[in-house]
């Protein structure tokens, strides 16, 4: 299933697989419209001459233009394509160039004009000139090309519009932080099998370090871009073994390194297993491994474009304070929504029992991997120090809040809210301290520090300070 689930998400993003259905529907609809002719054509036809009263040269030659100038368009869309994706890399980041492939109106723009064309070359080859009673112009199929045209000129228009739209900043960096928070919404809480209990954490976590495990080795060198959750939980129950992932979802393995590690379920010594051929081709055959990275099951990687644009637009040769401060507020919408949801338990069970170890990122590796950079090539930048500072004061209400975007409440455990806010008091310790080593000017630096205090006062942290991340009393 986890095969058949890639192969429909490279489908998907691919710019010949959409455009290929429309062109076999355009022959469909070409061999048909002249089969129509052929059955019912005659009489009623010939009572409207003005519509369908064409010669077999006037049809030829009309379909031919039609055919000449789709084709054309065809080769200027592609072009348009091009352009864009190579501006976009250029512009913003690299890892957006599947998200312009995917969308599925450039490839039926592409797929419209390519069909077009091949519709009028299927009817072409079917009209016939010469003696009366071998003359046979499809005329429903003739005037339904014409009208194919005009529909073609429509589309040319919208996608015109539609490509100024979308390689607009706001726009590529919405559509990622719309993937984003649907993966969040459909990943957390986690599908993996339930929460291990509270009670047994800390034994299960001596239990993770102390067992005799058996490592099953990858046969492929990529990014693991998803797993089938269902096949891995029945892997584990077929063969009564608690499985613990070497590598998670978005990290990337060698072929021959350790993909996971099995110890037996009712022994818990991994020496009484035998890991053959067959057992790891099963496993592997779970994990789907390519040479890139996508977002179906990956939350750093959508966080990682929106950085990457972060990192691209406060790039010398880019210099583009307002992209980065249009990025960071998204990245402060994902992180907002991601501090109200409670983060799976590594340790993942079903049916009361332990099947999975599973590997993830932690709420603070998702925020380091948000703000790290930012601060660090954002040193002496006040504005984006200044949106950073508001960043984490939002990040910081919506955990006090407990509410995510959706506006439903989480009802995170005191503990959870605790360890959070101690992140965020982290992060905007490193931003001040950065800002007050490369802030040269008085002036800057006086702004910052008075928006400082504004965040402090605003999350009733007045009268504490911050050591080594914690938020203790002054």
């Amino acid at each position: 299933m986890n095969k058949l689930k890639k192969l429909w998400l490279d489908l998907n993003s691919s710019l010949w697989f959409l455009p290929g259905l429309i062109v076999a529907g355009s022959v469909a609809l070409a061999l048909g419209l002249v089969e129509l002719d052929k059955q019912f054509g005659g009489n009623w036809i010939s009572g409207y001459p003005r519509l369908f009263g064409v010669e077999p040269a006037g049809s030829r030659d009309m379909l031919s233009a039609v055919a000449g100038s789709m084709i054309t368009v065809a080769g200027i869309v592609f072009s348009i394509v091009i352009v864009a994706l190579s501006l976009t890399s250029t512009q913003y980041t690299p890892r957006i160039l599947r998200n312009f492939m995917r969308d599925q109106i450039n490839q039926v723009v592409l797929g419209v004009f390519v069909g077009i064309f091949t519709y009028c070359i299927v009817v072409l080859r079917t009209i016939r000139g010469g003696d009366d009673d071998q003359v046979f112009v499809p005329s429903i199929a003739v005037v339904t090309g014409v009208l194919l045209a005009l529909v073609g000129i429509g589309f040319l228009i919208y996608f015109i519009h539609h490509i100024a739209v979308s390689i607009q900043a706001s726009t590529i960096i919405a559509e990622v932080y719309d993937e984003t928070i649907s993966v969040v919404d459909e990943l957390f809480p986690h599908r993996m099998g339930e929460n291990a209990p509270d009670e047994e954490l800390e034994k299960l976590k001596e239990f993770a370090s102390a067992a005799n495990w058996q490592t099953i080795r990858s046969t492929q060198t990529g990014y693991i871009q998803n797993i089938d959750i269902e096949d891995l939980l029945k892997f584990t129950e077929e063969r009564e073994i608690i499985l613990k992932m070497e590598h998670g979802v978005g990290e990337f393995v060698i072929a021959g390194a350790p993909l996971a590690s099995v110890t037996n379920r009712a022994q818990a010594n991994g020496a009484n297993l035998k890991i053959d051929k067959e057992t790891t081709e099963k496993l592997n055959r779970i994990y789907a491994i390519d040479n890139f990275r996508t977002i179906d099951q990956d939350v750093a990687f959508g966080i990682r474009q929106i950085a990457d644009i972060v990192m691209k637009a406060l790039s010398p040769g880019v210099n583009d304070t307002t992209t980065a401060v249009i990025s960071i507020d998204y990245l402060t919408a994902i992180c907002s929504h991601l501090a109200a949801h409670p983060f799976p338990s590594r340790f993942r069970f079903a049916e009361n029992r332990l099947q999975v170890i599973a590997r993830r990122p932690s709420f603070e590796d998702l925020v380091d991997l948000a703000f790290n950079q930012t601060r660090q090539n954002a040193t002496n930048n006040v504005a984006i120090i200044l949106r950073s500072l508001h960043a984490l004061e939002q990040i910081a209400l919506r955990i006090k809040d407990g509410h995510d975007l959706h506006g439903k409440q989480q009802n995170l455990p005191a503990e959870k809210r605790a360890e959070r806010l101690e992140i965020i008091a982290r992060h905007l310790q490193m931003t001040t301290d950065a800002a007050r080593q490369n802030v040269t000017s008085k002036d800057d630096w006086a702004q910052i520090e008075e928006h400082i205090e504004k965040v402090l006062k605003k999350l009733d942290w007045e009268n504490k300070v911050f050591v080594e991340s914690k938020i203790i009393s002054a």
